[in-house]
């Protein structure tokens, strides 16, 4: 196989780059993160990009990129990468994923302090692969919690992290980024839901989800 010409893979690696800044910017004018907390990454070969650690996103620029290869060993900048790298590398080893969003949205962080998984509250549940499982809370940053995370998502593109956010994965920063967003709407209607004295919400039965589930997959434009 031909290999890229090197400035075809820094003009790639400098385009990817500018999309994750783009998306961890959006968490924060979405209200899904505060500060510097939660971080996204994207994969461009056998070089994963992600956000630094303790760096607010709008002073981020082209020059700020960090990089590391799959066994987590810096290849690209000086800033230090994020300290749930762990969790990132876990998905990418695992899966065929692109991008990785991580964020401490509310909804759904409420979500991961009350149940061992989010209730099938709408048919949405099987766009991310089934009803979204809760890793048992380990301290960040660790590799119990990389493994935690690694069992939640088995089989699944999202799963919520006990008493601490969200971990979607996709094909593109756009398909991680809008499973995020569509996770804590769905934790905040099972919440709604939930709060309404005297009453317990209707769940969907698998049989259902399924049903959604085969309806999805031709969902959209080809």
């Amino acid at each position: 196989m031909e290999r890229p010409h090197p400035h075809e893979g820094a003009a790639a690696l400098a385009r990817a780059w500018s999309a994750l800044v783009a998306t961890a910017r959006r968490t924060v004018s979405d209200g899904l993160v505060v500060g510097t907390s939660g971080n996204v990454s994207v994969r461009v070969g056998d070089t994963v990009l992600v956000t630094p650690s303790g760096v607010p996103y709008d002073r981020l620029g082209p020059d700020d990129a960090v990089g590391v290869d799959l066994a987590g060993r810096q290849v690209l900048g000086g800033l230090k990468p994020t300290s749930e790298l762990p969790m990132h590398l876990a998905v990418y080893r695992d899966t065929r994923a692109a991008a990785v969003v991580h964020t401490h949205a509310v909804h759904a962080t409420a979500v991961s302090t009350l149940v061992p998984e989010l209730p099938p509250i709408h048919y949405m549940t099987q766009a991310l692969g089934g009803p979204v499982r809760v890793a048992p809370y380990a301290l960040y940053g660790s590799e119990e919690l990389a493994e935690n995370m690694r069992e939640a998502l088995r089989d699944r593109t999202a799963c919520l992290l006990q008493n601490h956010g969200t971990m979607t994965h996709g094909a593109s920063l756009d398909e991680a980024y809008d499973r995020t967003a569509q996770l804590e709407w769905m934790c905040r209607v099972w919440l709604a839901a939930r709060s309404a004295p005297g009453h317990e919400p209707s769940l969907l039965s698998d049989e259902q989800l399924r049903e959604a589930g085969e309806k999805l997959s031709g969902y959209g434009q080809r």
